[in-house]
């Protein structure tokens, strides 16, 4: 009958204490509603599903050093932890601004920071690429602190329609904005093996990569589909089996890691996009003005420290930090992402 009732559907009940499918975390999903649930999974060294932890936060405060009345730019928005933490060190006073190209979590951040009463007379989030600091420089002026965090956030490699990790099935996609550029999938149909061998090694520093390339290859040739994460897996674990069995599964885990880090790094032209802000970023600092960079990988830090050496070499930067700053024991106990965290800072002349 058209008039009939629909039958009431019961929410998929959260079965035990770690439930395995994504969808099903939605205590995880509710910071708010299951405060005490969000800590047990922290305090366990997990992240809860749907959130991301920000790490370094105190080290990056100490040195940006913000004071009310100025005005900040924090070049990677992600969840807005660092955002949230720099707007109160404002005290109402100055503005913020924010950039994030991932339409899909910027704007749940947008409205978790909206009801946490950060609203447009204070923060500004825009839909861009960090490389592209040049432009929001044109609109809001020059900066008085910057922050860019060039690590994956954890809502993207936890959910499995994003496709960042292996251990989820999920479209093999990696793009940190899916409505833009090439799918990782899409990206291996491009490319020789002879280039993909290239990537790995450039971008992961991955030991195994020619293997794994013949593998992928081969199958391609085949006309075998690697169009989602496990495909993906299985043919690592292929490519890997002459590894000896107790060595064998650590090993997978690794080059998983790194061919997914290859890949991502590769579709979303990070070092292209890195190479880029650096360029423009003493253009967009006030005199004296600070700027904190949080890596997250050989290549990438690399980058930043070379970068910072040079300009102060040229007089562009008056100091730049000697060492890296790494996070403490205790957070990345509380914490795991955060072990492979280096930051390094730069003060504008």
């Amino acid at each position: 009958m058209e008039n009939q009732e629909k039958k009431h559907k019961r929410r998929v009940r959260y079965s035990g204490t770690h439930p395995r499918s994504y969808k099903e975390k939605y205590k995880e999903h509710n910071p708010e509603k299951y405060a005490d649930t969000i800590e047990k999974v922290i305090s366990k060294g997990s992240t809860p599903a749907g959130m991301h932890i920000s790490i370094m936060v105190q080290e990056i405060l100490d040195f940006l050093q913000i004071k009310p009345g100025q005005q900040g730019l924090d070049a990677t928005l992600g969840y807005g932890g660092h955002t949230k933490k720099m707007l109160e060190c404002l005290q109402g006073q100055g503005h913020m601004y924010a950039l994030d190209v991932d339409l899909i979590e910027s704007a749940k951040t947008k409205e978790r920071l909206l009801k946490q009463g950060y609203g447009e007379e204070i923060l500004t989030i825009k839909l861009l690429n960090f490389a592209n600091i040049d432009q929001i420089a044109k609109e809001a002026g020059k900066f008085d602190f910057v922050l860019a965090d060039l690590g994956v956030s954890s809502m993207q490699i936890d959910n499995p329609e994003r496709g960042f990790t292996y251990k989820f099935e999920g479209p093999l996609d990696l793009r940190m904005n899916p409505q833009k550029g090439t799918s990782a999938a899409e990206r291996l149909t491009e490319i020789t093996e002879e280039e993909f061998v290239g990537m790995m090694m450039e971008n992961s520093d991955e030991p195994y990569a020619q293997e794994i390339a013949k593998v992928v290859m081969k199958k391609l040739r085949q006309g075998k589909k690697i169009e989602t994460t496990t495909q993906l897996k299985h043919a690592i674990e292929e490519a890997l089996a002459f590894i000896p069995e107790k060595e064998r599964k650590d090993a997978v885990k690794k080059s998983c890691q790194r061919v997914f880090q290859a890949l991502r790094i590769d579709v979303n032209s990070e070092f292209e996009v890195l190479y880029e802000f650096l360029d423009k970023l003493p253009d967009v600092l006030a005199p004296g003005g600070r700027v904190a960079i949080l890596t997250f990988h050989s290549g990438e830090d690399r980058l930043v420290k070379k970068s910072f050496k040079q300009l102060k070499r040229a007089g562009i930067y008056a100091d730049v930090s000697r060492d890296v700053i790494r996070p403490s024991a205790k957070e990345c106990r509380r914490n795991g992402r955060a072990r492979s965290t280096k930051m390094r800072w730069a003060i504008r002349a």
